[in-house]
């Protein structure tokens, strides 16, 4: 078995450093494939949402406050894009706990995803932390071909995405 990449001096979380697993993955990059849940049964991949437009947003727990807010602000934003953009929301929490954020906070447009199970996406996109083993907040879209067109790694854990930025950015292939 390969020997998984350990980036270091990158990010922190409350302030307290922390290492990355995975490589950095850059635009320009074609994206990694991935196995991550949909539900406690139910896996997906990159593949499931061929030929779409991707927005990931990565969060480490919809029940912190910043992954609270990006994705109910990436919920909204999801109405207003077209049948051909996805945005997936990531994060390593229970299927329950997205399910019952999801009913709660009316996220109905957002696709929530879970990488609990075997930490996939989180090694194959750079974002998995070794000592807490959740996934660094971070923003990727991916264009209809899953070519990176946009990449933000959030260096704090509890810091906002740049989201007119990353908006920006899904615009631009629209």
């Amino acid at each position: 078995m390969a020997q998984i990449q350990e980036r270091t001096g990158v990010a922190t979380a409350g302030g307290h450093p922390i290492t990355l697993l995975g490589p950095e993955i850059k635009v320009g990059d074609q994206a990694p494939d991935f196995t991550v849940n949909k539900d406690l049964m139910t896996e997906v991949s990159l593949s499931d949402y061929a030929g779409k437009v991707k927005l990931i947003s990565v969060v480490p727990s919809v029940d912190t406050s910043t992954c609270d807010a990006q994705t109910r602000r990436f919920n909204v934003e999801a109405d207003k894009m077209g049948d051909n953009v996805v945005i997936l929301t990531i994060s390593v929490d229970l299927p329950f706990a997205l399910s019952r954020f999801c009913g709660a906070a009316g996220i109905d447009k957002v696709v929530t995803l879970t990488d609990y199970k075997n930490r996939s996406f989180g090694q194959a996109y750079g974002v998995l932390i070794k000592e807490l083993q959740l996934d660094q907040r971070a923003i990727f879209i991916l264009d209809a071909n899953n070519t990176v067109r946009y990449v933000e790694y959030l260096t704090e854990m509890s810091n906002h995405p740049n989201y007119d930025a990353a908006l920006s950015a899904l615009q631009e292939l629209l």
